[in-house]
Order: C-alpha cells, then sequence, then structure tokens
C-alpha cells in the first residue's frame, strides 16, 4: 500500500502548492489553465483508448459498457446529484474539476494496474510513476479550481486501496492477467475525453452519470469466468 499511500499525498502536497500560486494569478491567466486542463484531459483520453482498444478481445464490449452504464448512471441522476452537493460548497467549476480530476487520477492504466503489481509482485513502479505526474496535476487542478479539489486525495486512496485488496484476494484470478485492466482502460479513456469536452464547455456529457460504465466490464467477466 506504500505506493498509494505516496500517490495519494502527491495529490495533497500538489493541491496545496496550486492553491498557493492561484492566489497570485489574474482571471486571464486562470482561465487559460482552465482550458490547458480540458485539453489534457483530451489528449490523456484518446491516448489511453488508443493504447488499449487494439488489445481488447472484446471490442464492442466498451460501447456495451457506456450504453447500460449511461442508462444505469441517469436513471440514479449522478451526475446532478454530485453536482449539486458540491456546487453547495465551491460552485459549478468546482464540480466540473473535481469530476475530472477524479477521473484522471483514477482511471489510468497506472492507477488500475499500479495497485494490481503492487499487490501481487510488491512493485511500487506504476504507482511512484502516476504519484509524480499527479503532483504536477493536482498543482495546475488546484491552480484552477481551487483547495476543494483535495477531495480528490481521499477518493483515488479508496480507488486504488480497492485494487489493491481485491488484487490481493483474487490472486489467482484470470481477470487480473490484463483482458480485463485493457477493458477498464479504454472505457475510462472515453470518460477522461468526455470529462474533457465538459472542462472546455464544447459538450456537458454528464461524464458521472457514465461512471457505472466501469463495472459492466467487471460483470461480463465475472459471469464469463463461470463458463
Amino acid at each position: 500500500m506504500i505506493g498509494t499511500v505516496v500517490n495519494t499525498a502527491c495529490i495533497i502536497v500538489g493541491t496545496l502548492a496550486g492553491t498557493l500560486f492561484k492566489k497570485g494569478l489574474g482571471e486571464k491567466y486562470t482561465n487559460t489553465l482552465f482550458n490547458a486542463m480540458g485539453l489534457a484531459s483530451i489528449a490523456l483520453g484518446v491516448n489511453s483508448f488508443a493504447q488499449n482498444i487494439t488489445k481488447s478481445e472484446f471490442p464492442v464490449l466498451f460501447i456495451l459498457s457506456l450504453a447500460i452504464g449511461g442508462l444505469v448512471g441517469t436513471a440514479l441522476d449522478l451526475d446532478g446529484r454530485v453536482q449539486r452537493a458540491i456546487a453547495k460548497r465551491g460552485g459549478e467549476n468546482l464540480a466540473t474539476g473535481l469530476i475530472s480530476a477524479c477521473l484522471l487520477y483514477c482511471i489510468g492504466t497506472f492507477s488500475i494496474v499500479g495497485p494490481v503489481l503492487s499487490a501481487l509482485q510488491g512493485d511500487n513502479t506504476f504507482l511512484f510513476t502516476n504519484s509524480t505526474l499527479d503532483l504536477v496535476t493536482s498543482t495546475v487542478f488546484a491552480t484552477t479550481f481551487g483547495i476543494g479539489m483535495i477531495l480528490a486525495a481521499p477518493i483515488l486512496f479508496l480507488w486504488q486501496g480497492s485494487i489493491f485488496l481485491i488484487a490481493k484476494l483474487a490472486s489467482t484470478s484470470e481477470m487480473l492477467q490484463g483482458t480485463l485492466v485493457n477493458e477498464l482502460a479504454v472505457v475510462g479513456g472515453v470518460l477522461i475525453l468526455a470529462s474533457g469536452l465538459s472542462i472546455l464547455r464544447i459538450k456537458d456529457c454528464k461524464t458521472l452519470n457514465y461512471i457505472p460504465s466501469l463495472l459492466v466490464p467487471v460483470i461480463w467477466f465475472a459471469v464469463k469466468s463461470l463458463f
């Protein structure tokens, strides 16, 4: 778990540093950073999708995942509930930034594969690499959205911690041999891309409504393993 602890600490440090820098920036520069994060989200989302879709054994699974997950999330109004809850504390921009940051921190190859390697092999290389990236990213996010972005730290800890524990408990499962990770990274790439569109105010995709999409590949492989 040391890799996850370091990753969480880097987000906290980066957020605090970014909040301090924010005080010296005018609106023009803040908007520039806002756009930069949107463009970065789109680039990272496309990269995650492109790298992993070619490795997928079920190329249409991500489409089914987005469709089913989107319907479930919309029925539960996940995006609306979270947006309203966060907006009461920090405004609409904080809600958009926090959702995007959580996706970037959590739904990446390093953040998914890292805890698995840490649990199965004691190798924290991926998590330490992810920590460095998140340190920089969280600084920029906080410069744009403020101290409220620190809420992403416990979310990342719970996410990676859960993957770590599941990997420990299911260390012999074929689900953890790469295929499931690829499918999650494909779906995650689309979600990160959607969050970038929201940041740039090109299209409000209500990204959080699609979070249940990440459960579909897990359920698919769990059912498949029974036959």
